[in-house]
């Protein structure tokens, strides 16, 4: 009798599981919650988000409900809709990510945050990041980023790879001003450990991913701690963000951090700073092969800057990145058709009624950049590669590669520069083919093109076409 009942009594249970995820008496977006618990989970990681999401919006509109990883979750793809949750009524959602997650980088870093301490720590990340604060970076970028494309020379790289030591390198500047007192190579070999377990199961077992990445997690916290210790006791000042945190923890009218929170912080900032750029310049390195006009033209752009920093004797600086429309117009583009942030996660902290339906506290919240950025109705024909879209305003809250509101992102400026100075350089000194015929878009979490983008690069100088490719140039600028 007993092994009769249970199964009816499992059922019960999943019933009222589903129920308490599903409230019946509250007016909820159209959608589908799946199974109980898993939900849809397993629907979405079985194809490319993309097309789940698209699915999703064709079949209920703009703002539906579904259930993802455990958490009962309302997905919108309305720009207006988006910009409540993000701006207008951002205090009724928080920021909310996995507690592994948080755990692995530091409770305490900023975009896990809201209230006081993270507008107050918000202007000090800022602080480092504003253009008025990176506008003397230029220089020290560009010897990272030559350094980094003379060993690509007449050798195959996995774009998306190199793109990540680029950005590695940019962060490193941007969060400890001089690297000369640093072990950088074994900050790079710990921060290595804890990106290799980001993703993992957390499985918190000897001998998992995830355990040997809470460990180097440590065991960067307390050398960022000696390095911290160091630097006040030296009294040197070498600039970057390290700086400003450890500047506010002593006091005053000041915001007070301990060392941990700034640990965290410097942390939060690096995960932040790396894989998103390194994605966004691989797909623009993809694109620009794609289309060969769109590459010559931007060539064109970058030769005339090159031909003013050759006449006046100096290098790359600030006012030129300022000076390339074009270029930025392609990084726009880039940033809109491959949109690396898909979404964000928000958790409303009470019941929110939102175009007529009700958003019930606790329940996930996603603003889906990817659905917007590839709408028709902002974006005509929007699997088209077409910069020129962007030579007229956009409609508001329709552009939002960084996020929007308070927890956009704060170093997105040093993204661009970033973006900028190597595409100078690359587009002005080399050519690239891509290896390989294998297309399509692979998730880590972030999307880029299948295997990283494997291309060969060769030097103009050593290229057959390289007259052919200048004379050209040299001749359309001359006419303008």
């Amino acid at each position: 009798m007993c092994i009769l009942l249970f199964p009816v009594a499992l059922l019960a249970l999943l019933f009222l599981i589903r129920l308490w995820h599903h409230p019946t008496n509250k007016h909820l977006p159209p959608g589908s919650m799946g199974w109980p618990y898993v939900g849809e989970t397993f629907k979405l990681y079985s194809q490319s988000p993309e097309s789940f999401f698209a699915d999703k919006q064709r079949r209920y509109g703009a703002i539906f409900k579904t259930h993802i990883l455990g958490c009962p979750c309302i997905m919108i793809s309305n720009p207006e809709a988006a910009r409540c949750v993000l701006v207008s009524q951002a205090h009724r959602f928080k920021p909310t990510f996995p507690s592994s997650k948080e755990r692995m980088i530091g409770p305490q870093a900023l975009f896990f945050h809201q209230g006081e301490y993270h507008t107050r720590l918000r202007k000090l990340v800022q602080a480092s990041l504003l253009p008025n604060a990176i506008r003397d970076s230029v220089s020290d970028i560009e010897k990272v980023v030559l350094s980094l494309l003379k060993s690509w020379e007449c050798t195959t790289v996995n774009t998306f790879h190199e793109m990540k030591k680029l950005t590695f390198e940019v962060a490193m500047l941007a969060v400890f001003g001089s690297c000369r007192d640093l072990d950088s190579e074994g900050i790079k070999s710990l921060y290595l450990s804890i990106e290799r377990g980001y993703n993992s199961m957390p499985l918190n077992f000897p001998g998992t991913s995830f355990h040997k990445a809470m460990k180097a997690r440590k065991r960067l916290s307390e050398m960022l701690r000696k390095v911290m210790a160091k630097r006040r006791a030296e009294k040197v000042t070498r600039g970057g963000l390290l700086e400003i945190l450890m500047a506010s923890s002593k006091g005053g009218k000041r915001m007070e951090l301990t060392d941990g929170q700034i640990a965290d912080n410097v942390i939060g900032v690096i995960f932040a700073a790396q894989d998103t750029t390194a994605s966004a310049l691989t797909w623009v390195l993809k694109f620009l092969r794609d289309h060969g006009p769109l590459l010559h033209s931007v060539t064109r752009e970058q030769e005339g800057i090159r031909r003013e920093m050759i006449k006046g004797n100096r290098r790359l600086t600030w006012n030129d990145t300022r000076n390339m429309p074009l270029t930025t117009r392609v990084i726009q583009e880039t940033l809109r058709a491959a949109s690396i942030l898909s979404f964000t996660f928000r958790e409303a902290v009470e019941d929110v009624e939102l175009n007529g339906y009700v958003i019930p506290k606790g329940w996930k919240v996603l603003p889906l950049f990817r659905n917007i950025h590839h709408c028709a109705e902002f974006f005509p024909e929007p699997e088209k590669f077409d910069p020129s879209r962007f030579e007229v305003p956009l409609k508001p809250n329709t552009f939002m590669p960084f996020g929007n509101g308070l927890h956009s992102c704060p170093g997105s400026e040093l993204a661009k520069l970033e973006m900028l100075v190597l595409l100078h350089h690359f587009t002005t000194k080399y050519r690239w083919d891509v290896v390989g015929k294998e297309s399509g878009v692979q998730y880590g979490p972030f999307p880029v093109p299948k295997q990283g983008l494997p291309i060969r690069v060769s030097n103009l100088r050593n290229r057959k076409s390289t007259t052919t490719i200048t004379t050209t140039t040299t001749i359309t600028l001359n006419k303008k």
